[in-house]
């Protein structure tokens, strides 16, 4: 019985995440911002990635966030890839989604020129649920990906593969069998066992995180645009894990602040912020050593496949991260881009 009413609360609160991007697809500006309204507590807190930051609730995300994209973006849409909802350790309901906000680039955006021609907007966004309200959001927008297709890039080039990051490769992201207790308990471990691996490397280096305990040989690990995709172990470990522990020697995480949950066979984690560390050692992103402490914001989604990850969406707000060194990359842009 505890299972049913579990399975028919994450049901509802799913669904009210599908209606809402059903209204973000077919976008009319009222229709989006009432369903905003409906579907937030009065007092939601809402945090958005830099340069947006803390919000105020619904009417912020749709005034200051929302509403300007549509202007640059007239014929906009939202377009989700994967949506799934669980419960974490504490009891609370989260429903992640991810997916991109498409349309023509017609006018600026936060100083980005426009294009004239579709451009997409990567989007990772969480929501937790109280009393069938929304009373939390997390959200990380890949707004550097914008900036490499309105050929307008400020930082370094990255050192994975930038491209169009694909749905899940199972096709099932948004609609999934019958919920699966047994199976959605079974992916958490698998995700929860090697987040904690990875904090191995400290004490007993590459072989102590076992990668291929946890990872398939075929794995696709999709990073945020200034990181690029990964193919495979090598992939995974060349074009992110190598450069990430180089530079960031001290990092650690934090699990009182992340949230993990699952939905049959994806996982999702959520934290604001999840990690600390210092850019120290051989910097990271191209950016020099300066030994200042920060801390970093990631949304995740793995998908498991048997009893390994075979795919992991991973956005990481980046230009906050150059924000809290001192790096205006908004600046560095419009520098480049003076001519235009």
């Amino acid at each position: 019985m505890q299972t049913d009413l579990i399975e028919k609360q994450l049901y509802e609160c799913k669904q009210k995440i599908k209606n809402l991007s059903q209204v973000q697809y077919n976008f009319e500006p009222d229709k989006v911002q009432q369903c905003l309204l409906d579907l937030f507590a009065t007092k939601a807190k809402v945090q958005l990635c830099f340069p947006f930051e803390d919000l105020n609730g619904a009417d912020g995300l749709f005034a200051d966030a929302i509403m300007p994209l549509y202007q640059s973006m007239p014929n906009i849409e939202r377009r989700d890839t994967i949506i799934v909802s669980g419960i974490t350790e504490n009891g609370k309901i989260w429903v992640g989604c991810c997916g991109y906000y498409c349309g023509t680039f017609e006018k600026s955006w936060l100083d980005i020129p426009a294009t004239g021609h579709i451009a997409s907007l990567r989007f990772h966004e969480f929501y937790q649920f109280e009393d069938n309200k929304v009373t939390e959001y997390q959200g990380i927008w890949d707004i550097p990906e914008l900036m490499l297709q309105a050929n307008a890039w400020p930082l370094a080039p990255s050192l994975g593969r930038e491209w169009q990051v694909p749905a899940p490769a199972s096709s099932d992201g948004i609609e999934r069998s019958r919920y699966d207790n047994a199976q959605t308990q079974q992916t958490k471990q698998i995700v929860n066992d090697m987040c904690g691996a990875l904090g191995n490397y400290a004490s007993g280096g590459v072989e102590a995180m076992q990668l291929n305990k946890y990872w398939h040989p075929k794995c696709s690990w999709y990073g945020p645009s200034g990181i690029g995709t990964g193919r495979g172990i090598s992939g995974f470990r060349d074009w992110h894990q190598i450069p990430f522990l180089n530079g960031l020697p001290d990092r650690v995480g934090d699990p009182s602040k992340g949230h993990l949950f699952a939905d049959n066979n994806y996982a999702a984690f959520t934290a604001w912020p999840g990690m600390y560390m210092t850019v120290s050692g051989s910097g990271w992103l191209g950016i020099a050593p300066c030994n200042k402490k920060i801390t970093m914001r990631s949304l995740d989604f793995w998908r498991v496949e048997g009893q390994l990850i075979r795919e992991n969406w991973v956005l990481v707000d980046l230009l906050s991260v150059y924000d809290q060194i001192g790096v205006d990359v908004f600046a560095r842009m419009r520098e480049f881009n003076k001519a235009r």
